[in-house]
């Protein structure tokens, strides 16, 4: 590749339900050549298929409609600052509102994102090619915010006839190491480099990039949709608020450890309300284990003892230590761990085992 080229395409106007977006595109482009890839604003590509949301101009009945709109487009909510809120819609894609809009339409309409972005790409790319006899690339595109990041970028949601991924994995870098790690965005980077000459102020909302290396008669592809981090892979899935909130829901919930692994590494406990105990047979594994006690015929301080038991246990999980419960049985002895007038509750195992830290 010796050099790209990115070309606005003027003169589009404005896009309505069941316009014909390949004939407007061509009439705008009649320069557009085989090899091409054409980078289409997700607006208009939802606008042509109808994928608007009728709202009406007075409050409250408005905001009660886009919060509608939200809820139908919503899969989880990923965080909620104010009356910002970060959600995963049914594509997968985790973004502000869920991708509505209300600019560049009528104010008595919010526009979605396309039901199916990537099934998008392949038809328009399927309508250049059989009417117009034009074999290209598209990629359908929408703007994000990014983590840790100011400012806004335009990235890829659809695609078709041009790979999602350059994966350099396996390969060797100029000093022979071989690369374990490096996939490369290649539609997101195509979907920034044509923004530059789009934009939503000047109402460019496609653009060409010539000069990428497309082969002939290329597959559609597997599209955006590869880019889609799976959950379980996703070490940010949450705000932080959202992970403090399921981090207290699971705690009140702790279950007792199936097992213990080894016990072959020290653990360094937090300070500890309750004495350790030497008497009392504790599971294969058992690193520490905590009486538990009360003055006896003191109820109150019998629940706080209990309360300060699962604390406890919540900030062991949290460091991935596995915890069980163990009712007092008849004939243990706990010597002088137990004070006198002390009433023994329970014994707290700690272990290494198989709770996941966080």
């Amino acid at each position: 590749m010796t050099g790209l080229e990115i070309l606005p395409v003027n003169g589009i106007g404005d896009v309505r339900p069941g316009d014909d977006l390949a004939a407007l595109i061509t009439a705008a482009a009649p320069w557009l050549a085989d090899g091409d890839v054409l980078v289409v604003t997700s607006k208009i590509v939802s606008k042509s298929e109808g994928r608007l949301v009728e709202i009406p101009l007075d409050e409250p009945a408005r905001e009660a409609a886009r919060e509608a709109a939200l809820r139908a487009e919503t899969v989880r909510v990923v965080a909620r600052r104010g009356a910002t809120r970060i959600v995963q819609t049914h594509h997968g894609f985790v973004l502000a509102a869920a991708g509505i809009d209300a600019s560049n339409v009528d104010p008595t309409h919010l526009v979605l994102l396309p039901k199916d972005p990537d099934a998008s790409a392949r038809w328009l790319r399927e309508e250049l090619r059989e009417r117009f006899g034009l074999d290209v690339a598209v990629v359908v595109t929408d703007t994000m915010g990014r983590p840790w990041r100011m400012g806004l970028t335009d990235v890829a949601i659809g695609a078709a006839g041009v790979d999602a991924l350059d994966d350099y994995r396996g390969r060797l870098d100029a000093y022979g190491n071989e690369l374990h790690l490096t996939q490369t965005a290649v539609i997101d980077e195509l979907a920034a480099a044509a923004d530059l000459v789009k934009g939503k102020v000047d109402q460019v909302p496609v653009a060409v990039v010539r000069g990428l290396p497309i082969p002939a008669g290329a597959p559609h592809g597997r599209g955006a949709a590869e880019l889609i981090r799976g959950a379980d892979a996703d070490l940010f899935s949450l705000g932080t608020a959202e992970a403090v909130a399921r981090g207290l829901r699971a705690a009140g919930s702790l279950p007792d450890a199936v097992s213990f692994g080894p016990a072959d590494e020290p653990v360094q406990l937090p300070e500890l309300p309750f004495p350790r105990t030497r008497s009392v047979t504790t599971p294969p594994g058992t690193v520490a284990a905590l009486l538990v006690w009360a003055p006896a015929g003191d109820a109150r301080a019998a629940a706080e003892a209990g309360r300060r038991a699962e604390r406890l246990r919540a900030v062991l999980a949290a460091d991935g230590l596995a915890s069980a419960w163990l009712e007092v049985a008849a004939g243990d002895t706990f010597g002088d761990e137990l004070p006198e007038g002390g009433v023994p509750l329970g014994v707290l195992a700690i272990g290494r085992g198989s709770l996941p830290s966080l």
